[in-house]
Order: C-alpha cells, then structure tokens, then sequence
C-alpha cells in the first residue's frame, strides 16, 4: 500500500464515521505562537478542542503536514525524520473512548491488512489524583486484545499534556506492532515502553478528559474531546514490509537519485540531505524563508546541513532541482502548494546555498586566522574554537579536524561536545519556553492579547490602507507581536492614530460575536483572513461590534472593554517589506 491509498483510505473510513474531512492547516502557524512549526494535527484545532465551535462539526479527520525538529540528530537512522505528514480525527465532545478505541482497532484490522494476534496496546495505569482507565482497558479486552497484550503504563508513557502546566489533559492508548517475538535486551518486564525495537509504534488516541488547574488539582471536562494519530509514513513502511522509512514510495525516488549521484555519499548522509530538503520545500511552500529567527533559522539550519554533506559528496549544482522534482512527482495532486511554487522554492533553496558557500569562505579566512596564532607546542585545538566554527559558519567538525590535521594538530573533541551539549540545553529550554505562552495555554492574559491582535490589524488597515496584510504573530501572556505588510517606516502620528483608534474600540464595549459561514459568504459581507486556499467548506468569523470581521479560529473575550487599554511599545523593521508591532493590553 502506498502513501496515496493509505491517505485515502483512512480519510474515507471515518468520512463513512460521520467525520468530516478538512484541509492540512499551515506549517507555519496562523494564530499559534506557542510553536515554530506545526508539529501535530492537533495544533491548529487548539481553540476547538477548548470548546470553539469548529465550523465542519464536532467530529474531523484529516492528513496533516508537520515539522519537528526535537529529534534531529536522529535523522537519517531508520524511523525518524524532520517533515513528516500525521493521519488524524478529533471528537470534539462527541464520542468517546469506547468508539475511539473500536474504530481504531476496525481500521487497522479490517481496512488495513494487520492481523490481531500482532498487535499490543498501552493504557493509563493511574497515577496521584488520575485513577486507572479502566474504560480504554475493557474496550481492548471486548475486541479480543488478551490481557498479556494490553499494558498498563503510568504519566511518563500514557498521560498527555497539559500544554505550559495548565489546560486540558487526559491519559492515552497507544497502538503498537510487535515486529519480533523477544527483547534484543533481554528485560524480562519488556512492554512498549522498553527500547529494544521489539514494538514499534503505530497509532495513539489522546483522551482529554482533564483540566489541569494551575494549583496542580485536576477537574473533569464536561466535554472530553479524543485527539487521534497516526503516522502515514511509518504505517505506510511497516505495511510494505520496509526496515526504514526511507524505504518507502515517498523516499524512494529522491533515494534512487542520490543512490545515483551520490557515490561517495554513506546511506545515512544520502537520507539526511533527502529528508531536509523535502522538509525545506514544504516549509517555503507555506511561507516560510531561511533566516537567523524563529522558524526561517530552523530552515536555514537545516538547508545548510544538507548543503555541506552534499558537498563533500560532490554533488552537482542541480541536485536541488531534482530532488525537488521527485518530491513533487509523489505528492501531485495533494499538495499544490508545493507543486504550484515549485520555480519559487527551488529559488530560495538556491539563494541560501549561495549564502552558504560565501560563509564556507569567511569561515576558512577566520580559521586560518586563528591557528596562524595558534600555540602549536599543545597539539591541541580547543573544542570551543570548533564548535564557534560550527556555530557560525556551519563548518561541520570533520572539516575542522581535517584542516587542523594538515597542520599536525587534533580537535580537542570532548570540549567540542560539551560546548555543543550546551547549545542544545539552551535551545531546548528556549524551545520549552515557547510552550508557556500563547494560545495554547489559553490564559486569560493570551486571550485577551489575540483579541487585540484583530482590533490591531483593522486599525492599521484603516490608517495606513488596506494594502496592510498580517505576516505573522507572537502572542505571550505579557505582550503581543504583530508582522505586518507594509513597505515604510511608521510615523510617530501613525502610531499614535492607530493607538487611538484601538482604545477607542475598548471604550465602545464592542460585543465579540461568532458566526459560522461559507467562505463566500464571508467576503461579501468584508471578512479578512489568511491562507484562504485551505479553508474548509465553512468557516469562523469574528465580528467584534461594526469594526473588525476576520476569520479566526479563537479564542477571544466576549467584549473588547475587557482589555482596559491598548498601548503600542515598539514598532520596527521584520524583513523587506513588512513592519513589526509590540503592544500589550490591560493597563488602565
């Protein structure tokens, strides 16, 4: 079965469910500032999941793009990788475990080809003030799951969230493929949660039955909610009897490309430069560039990884435009935003590779420089001055050893490990703080900053003209960032006009209101929006009194007089072309 049937078939299986099918949202996030990228398909359905109506219903399914990054040193063994697509369906306060649990076991038992007898299961086995979920542990047993198969496992493996320590929460039931019959490590208590490859992950079903109160006590949600998924590239390999991912039909031609270029390049290198590219290009179809912020630096940083192992693989200019291509070949027709900005990608990846090459040569210049100085009775190259290289040229280490080498010198390599240990720690924990805020946090404090966010947008429309398109957002309890098009600098009378206006909208205690509407309908009747290729059939519309009509999918207060006050802090340059605001609210 290849990835094109398997997307089908599952999306059609709960379409025969009651669920409707919506459109893969963005990789960049609309409204979310809590992540870079889009990571799960429950990200873009946050505000529904916290009880906004969605306008298709109360019972979704979907394929969604992601992009993570937390295992990218992973890269290029047999299972991970940084772009990949998530089957998903959501109950929003619908059905519940039982029904989730069923429908799981029919799709894997009757529409794909696994047999009973190979697969296990994981529940919550209880823990503090969550009690065992005996309910998911009955449905398993009721569908001839025996008992040796169906694993109690405690918060670590089988509670998810809550997002930033407060917000909806519930236990899980991960599905797995037993792929041998003992464990590699020979543990005697070996279940999914031991490392050994013996169960490999397919599927999970998130109950969020819970909030999590920021005093650490839990309260029941009187509408749980089920968050369903199911990685297509990985079912898809297992299905085809792959060892790897890369072994699939969505790998297999750009894999048979650099098979042929790419002699001298080892598997592992052949598929990190497959995988990076491919996660590049859908990243750039959906808006994003390499930069040194945010997302565009992830994109860079990954871009120039792949650019330096095909150098020293000696691969031709053109390679990019090929492996773009084959990409393309395989999602044809699912997927036009690739497909459709092809000429357009190919041209950014190309410009960051000429980037790239320009900062190859600064950084030999600079080495060079500080091992003209260097003190040659030690032998030894300090591991920070190599790390500093990977840093800021993107001279990978083996570089580094190799000219050192033709010195007589070695790389001091553990304090090149410790410096770069570090650097992850610091990015890690920057990566966690993005989780502290926004709106999936959904605090009073976020939710009155997106508000603003909508007040803001039609205000600098009015003033500065409806050229005036938002190109991003950065929404923390404290403050909130707001991109915009917009080609000057803004006057210091500008801003105070837009200020004004705002306030003025908190001073007319405007009712916030949300009315569920075709797409159609919405821009006879003026709304703004985003990304209007990938609405749905229906969509939210925001009108906050007669002043701002955008779509949204939430959350917001119920009147703008709940802000108190709006005040701009900063307002500056963000790239070419488009301007950046801070403001905060709620100052009186």
């Amino acid at each position: 079965m290849n990835s094109k049937e398997l997307r089908t078939k599952y999306c059609e299986f709960y379409k025969t469910k009651n669920h409707a099918i919506i459109a893969s949202a963005p990789l960049i996030p609309e409204n979310d500032p809590t992540v870079l990228f889009t990571t799960a398909g429950m990200h873009p359905l946050v505000p529904y999941l916290m009880g906004s109506p969605h306008p298709a219903g109360k019972r979704l399914v979907n394929s969604q793009k992601c992009i993570r990054t937390g295992d990218i040193d992973e890269v290029g063994d047999d299972w991970h990788c940084t772009f990949f697509e998530m089957l998903g369906n959501w109950s929003l306060g619908d059905y519940f475990k039982t029904e989730a649990i069923t429908w799981t076991h029919e799709f894997l038992t009757k529409v794909l080809p696994f047999k009973p007898e190979q697969l296990a299961c994981t529940v919550f086995e209880g823990e503090g003030d969550i009690p065992f979920d005996e309910t998911s542990y009955n449905a398993w047993l009721k569908l001839g799951i025996p008992k040796e198969r169906i694993f109690k496992l405690g918060r670590k493996d089988n509670f998810w969230g809550p997002v930033g320590g407060a917000g909806p929460c519930g236990p899980d039931s991960e599905t797995f493929f037993i792929t041998r019959d003992h464990c590699t490590l020979k543990n005697p208590d070996c279940s999914p949660a031991c490392s050994c490859g013996r169960y490999v992950e397919i599927c999970n079903n998130v109950f969020m039955e819970f909030e999590k109160k920021k005093d650490g006590g839990f309260v029941k949600l009187p509408k749980p909610n089920v968050d369903f998924g199911m990685g297509l590239l990985r079912v898809c390999s297992i299905l085809s009897g792959s060892k790897s991912v890369y072994e699939s039909d969505i790998y297999g031609p750009a894999m048979s490309y650099l098979n042929e270029v790419g002699p001298k390049l080892s598997t592992k290198d052949k598929r990190i430069i497959a995988d990076h590219v491919m996660a590049a290009m859908f990243a750039i179809g959906d808006g994003a560039s390499p930069s040194n912020v945010g997302s565009g630096y992830i994109i860079r940083r990954i871009l120039r990884r792949a650019f330096r192992l095909a150098n020293q693989g000696g691969l031709e200019p053109h390679y990019i435009d090929h492996l773009v291509d084959r990409f393309n070949q395989v999602y044809q027709g699912h997927y036009s935003e690739v497909t459709q900005g092809r000429n357009k990608i190919i041209g950014i990846i190309r410009d960051e590779e000429e980037k790239f090459s320009k900062a190859l040569g600064q950084g030999l210049k600079h080495l060079e420089k500080e091992l003209a100085k260097f003190d040659s009775s030690t032998k030894v190259i300090d591991g920070k001055l190599a790390f500093f290289m990977f840093e800021t040229y993107g001279f990978p280490l083996e570089v580094t050893e190799e000219i050192a080498a033709e010195r007589g010198l070695t790389v001091d390599k553990a304090a090149f490990d410790v410096a770069f240990e570090e650097h992850q720690n610091k990015s890690r924990t920057a990566g966690e703080k993005l989780f502290k805020g926004g709106l999936a946090d959904t605090s009073e404090e976020s939710t009155k900053l997106h508000t603003a966010t909508h007040l803001l947008h039609e205000a600098l429309r009015r003033i500065l003209g409806p050229h005036v398109e938002q190109k991003g957002s950065n929404i923390t309890p404290e403050r909130l960032r707001f991109d915009f098009s917009h080609p000057d600098k803004m006057t210091a009378e500008q801003i105070k006009q837009v200020e004004d206006l705002v306030n003025e909208q908190i001073k007319r205690n405007l009712d916030i209101k949300l009315e569920d509407m075709t797409l159609d309908d919405a821009k006879a009747r003026g709304a703004i929006g985003l990304f209007e290729d990938k609405y749905g059939a229906r969509i939210n519309v925001y009108f906050m009194g007669d002043f701002s009509k955008e779509v949204c999918g939430g959350p917001h207060v119920r009147n703008t007089s709940e802000l108190i006050s709006f005040k701009i802090q900063k307002e500056e340059a963000s790239s070419r072309g488009v301007r950046r605001i801070k403001a905060i609210v709620g100052k009186s």
